[in-house]
C-alpha cells in the first residue's frame, strides 16, 4: 500500500497542531502515514518510501516560506506523487503555488476531512490526484464545522524539542499548544485569518481539546499556549476549558490572546482567566497612532490600550502586547512616539526586540488591497516573496526598517533587552536627524513570564 508523507514546517515553535489533527483524521481511516517536522527535523530523516501524496501544512508565512523550499525538493524526489499545501497561507498564495509547480492541490480553512479524502484517493488510485488543469484555479476555503479527532502526536518530536515557557524566575519548562476554535469574528484589514474565515470562527468540542491538552500534559507540558486568533470569541466555551484545566492540573499555567476590545468587554472574563491559572495574555495593539489602527479596522484606540493595559495591571496578569511599527502611514516620528509608549507603560520587556522590526504584510486576497490599491505606496505583488511590495512615502522610514532588521538579525542568542531597545532608540533619532538621548530607560515592569519562540508569522 502507498504511503502519504505528512510535512509541517514552522508553527512558532511549537509541536504542531496542524500537523497532528490531519494524522489522527488519516490513520482514523486506516491510511499509513509518515509525520515530519521541519522545524526540529530535515529532510534527509524523510523515509525512503513510494510516497503516493505529500501533504505540507503552511499556516503562516515563515512555514509558507520553508514549505514551498521543501515541495520543490520533493518534487523531484518523488515527481509522480501529488503534493497538497494546506493552511491559511496557502490559500492567499493559491495561484502562485500551483503555477510554480509546489502544489497540486491547495486547502484551507475547515480541512482536516477533504484532507483526508485527498490522501485516501490518491493512494487508491496511486496517482497525482488534482494535478489537472481545472484544479489550477483559486480554491474556495471550507468553512463547515467539523468533528475533529483528538490530535494525533505520538509519532511527532518530543515536547522537549520544541518552545518552553519562561517563568519570571528564568525556570524553562515544556510547553503545549492547542486551540479552542478556529477562524475569528473580527475582520481586522490585515488579518490573514479573514480572507479566509470571512468573520466566521468554529468551536472545537470541548472533550477532544481537553483529551488534547492531557495528552500534552502527560507528555510533560508544565505550560499550554491557546491558539485561538481570539480566546474570547466564544469566552463560555474558553472559560469551560480553562476552569478543566485548573481543576485537574492547578500547577499548569496558560497563555491566550485576545482583542483590546475584549479587554475592556469582559473584565469578569480576564479575572476569572487569571484565577485559571493563566500566565499571561497576548492582544495585538499593533500601533500607538489612531490613524494607524483606523486603516487596519482594529476597533480600538491608544486610549483603549491604555485603559486595557491599566486593568490587566490591576488582576496582576502581564500582557504582551503585539506591534507592526512600519507601514505606510506611520512616519519616523511616529516610530519614536512608539518607542516612548512602550517606554513610558514599563512595556520595555514585555516586547521582544523583534517586534520593532516588523513591517506590515499584505498578501494576495488582503482585505487592505480594495482601500488601497490606487495609493502610490503599494506597488505590485511579488508572488515568490507571498505578499505586495510597499514603499513608505518617506524613504528614510524604509531605510530604518532596513536598519532595525539588520539589528535584529546580528542579535545572535545573547543579548540585553534594556540595550537592544536603546540601540533601537538610536537608530530611530539619528535618521529622524535628532539628538540621540543621553539617559538611561525609566522605571520598566519586571521581565514577565515568557516563551522562548518569539516569531509569530
Amino acid at each position: 500500500m502507498s504511503k502519504v508523507l505528512l510535512l509541517s514546517c514552522y508553527e512558532s515553535g511549537f509541536q504542531p497542531l496542524h500537523l497532528a489533527r490531519p494524522l489522527a483524521m488519516m490513520q482514523n481511516r486506516g491510511l499509513e502515514i509518515e509525520a515530519l517536522d521541519l522545524s526540529v527535523q530535515t529532510l534527509k530523516e524523510v523515509p525512503n518510501h513510494d510516497f503516493a501524496g505529500i501533504a505540507i501544512s503552511v499556516p503562516m508565512q515563515t512555514a509558507l516560506r520553508l514549505g514551498v523550499s521543501a515541495s520543490l525538493a520533493l518534487r523531484k524526489r518523488w515527481p509522480q506523487a501529488s503534493i497538497c499545501l494546506f493552511g491559511l497561507y496557502a490559500y492567499l498564495n493559491a495561484e502562485h503555488l500551483l503555477d510554480i509547480g509546489a502544489a497540486d492541490r491547495v486547502l484551507a480553512g475547515e480541512i482536516e476531512e477533504e484532507l483526508a479524502d485527498w490522501a485516501e484517493g490518491i493512494v487508491k488510485g496511486n496517482g497525482r490526484s488534482g494535478s489537472s488543469p481545472s484544479s489550477h484555479h483559486q480554491p474556495s476555503p471550507t468553512l463547515i464545522r467539523l468533528q475533529l479527532p483528538v490530535p494525533q502526536r505520538q509519532s511527532l518530536p518530543p515536547l522537549t524539542s520544541y518552545a518552553h515557557l519562561l517563568t519570571a524566575q528564568g525556570v524553562a519548562l515544556p510547553a503545549g499548544q492547542t486551540e479552542t476554535s478556529r477562524g475569528c469574528l473580527h475582520e481586522c484589514l490585515h488579518c490573514p485569518v479573514v480572507p479566509v474565515y470571512n468573520g466566521r470562527f468554529f468551536v472545537v468540542d470541548f472533550d477532544t481539546v481537553t483529551a488534547d491538552i492531557q495528552q500534552q500534559i502527560e507528555a510533560g507540558a508544565r505550560h499550554i499556549s491557546f491558539g485561538d486568533p481570539d480566546f474570547l470569541n466564544g469566552p463560555g466555551h474558553s472559560l469551560r476549558v480553562t476552569e478543566w484545566l485548573h481543576a485537574r492540573h492547578p500547577g499548569v499555567t496558560f497563555d491566550f490572546t485576545t482583542k483590546v476590545e475584549h479587554i475592556r468587554r469582559y473584565p469578569q472574563h480576564l479575572q476569572t482567566l487569571r484565577e485559571h491559572g493563566a500566565a499571561f495574555a497576548v492582544s495585538a495593539f499593533e500601533s500607538t497612532q489612531d490613524e494607524v489602527l483606523r486603516h487596519l479596522d482594529k476597533g480600538h484606540s491608544a486610549h483603549d490600550m491604555e485603559q486595557a493595559l491599566s486593568f490587566l495591571r490591576s488582576i496582576d496578569l502581564p500582557l504582551h502586547p503585539t506591534w507592526i511599527p512600519f507601514t505606510p502611514w506611520g512616519g519616523l516620528r511616529d516610530y519614536i512616539d512608539l518607542l516612548d509608549w512602550i517606554e513610558h507603560h514599563g512595556l520595555v520587556y514585555s516586547t521582544p526586540p523583534l517586534q520593532l522590526s516588523l513591517r506590515l504584510l499584505i498578501p494576495p486576497h488582503s482585505r487592505l488591497l480594495p482601500t488601497f490599491k490606487d495609493c502610490a505606496w503599494l506597488g505590485a505583488l511579488q508572488p515568490d516573496q507571498f505578499t505586495y511590495q510597499w514603499t513608505h512615502p518617506d524613504p528614510a522610514v524604509d531605510r530604518l526598517h532596513a536598519d532595525v532588521a539588520s539589528l535584529m538579525e546580528g542579535l545572535g542568542d545573547a543579548w540585553d533587552h534594556g540595550a537592544v531597545f536603546q540601540e533601537v532608540r538610536a537608530l530611530a533619532h539619528r535618521a529622524a536627524h535628532l539628538p540621540v538621548p543621553d539617559r538611561p530607560l525609566g522605571p520598566q515592569m519586571p521581565p514577565p513570564p515568557r516563551l522562548t519562540e518569539d516569531w509569530f508569522c
